[in-house]
């Protein structure tokens, strides 16, 4: 499959739906990115450090240990890393219970797959406390495996967690397709089998034979996710 990039995907016609869908979570399923962001400028002005959009870019998608530690490097935040993810876990928390900011296109495709009899997994660089804060507004059982960030030893770019949601669920993950936003995750996904659908926003993913990038979720269904994973696996 050569890797494409579409403005507003339409359904295609299809009969064998993915095993399952794997989905990110921060800047795919809901739009907390700009969250985090004022989250992390707001912990690093506390202890008089700097920070700048472009140190927010170089953690996207990181592992939260990993991000907590560039922020204390970079940021100047004498803090161990561990109270950093803390701190940064209970802003967001607080932040995502007030309002939940879903991605367009998001909650209909989810909806779909439900709807459809596909499985789902969350696999998320988050904490299960910020994961739960998400999960409880969406109907129950919605997701049948949830793998956050310090239940694995290897985090996004490792295939560790990918292969871990597939595991759960029973399924190959070459026979599922995961949604991301990050290259980290991209990547995590790739090297775990799944197919990929990458949604491009500001920040570039790299593009390969195994994924489809675009711009937006809006008008994706279940019947183009089956199109994506039978182009992959042939």
């Amino acid at each position: 499959m050569t890797s494409a990039r579409t403005e507003n995907p339409s359904a295609a016609e299809g009969t064998r739906l993915p095993a399952a869908v794997l989905w990110d979570m921060d800047g795919t399923l809901v739009d907390t990115e700009p969250y985090w962001l004022t989250c992390e400028f707001e912990l690093v002005e506390a202890f008089g450090g700097s920070w700048s959009d472009a140190d927010s870019e170089a953690i996207l998608g990181s592992p939260l240990l990993v991000s907590a530690e560039y922020m204390r490097v970079n940021g100047g935040i004498d803090l161990p890393a561990e109270e950093i993810v803390s701190r940064l876990l209970d802003r967001m928390v607080r932040t995502v219970r007030r309002r939940t900011p879903w991605q367009p296109g998001a909650r209909e495709l989810l909806d779909g797959l439900v709807a459809a009899g596909v499985p789902c997994a969350l696999v998320t660089q988050s904490y299960r406390v910020l994961a739960e804060a998400v999960l409880d507004v969406l109907p129950p059982g919605t997701f049948a495996a949830v793998v956050t960030g310090e239940q694995v030893r290897n985090g996004k770019p490792h295939p560790e967690p990918y292969l871990e949601a597939a595991r759960r669920l029973g399924v190959p993950a070459a026979e599922c397709v995961a949604i991301e936003d990050s290259p980290a995750g991209v990547t995590s996904a790739a090297a775990a089998g799944a197919a990929v659908l990458a949604v491009a926003r500001g920040v570039p993913v790299p593009d390969g034979p195994d994924r489809e990038v675009v711009t937006t979720l809006e008008g994706v269904t279940p019947a183009h996710l089956a199109r994506l994973v039978r182009a992959t696996t042939g």
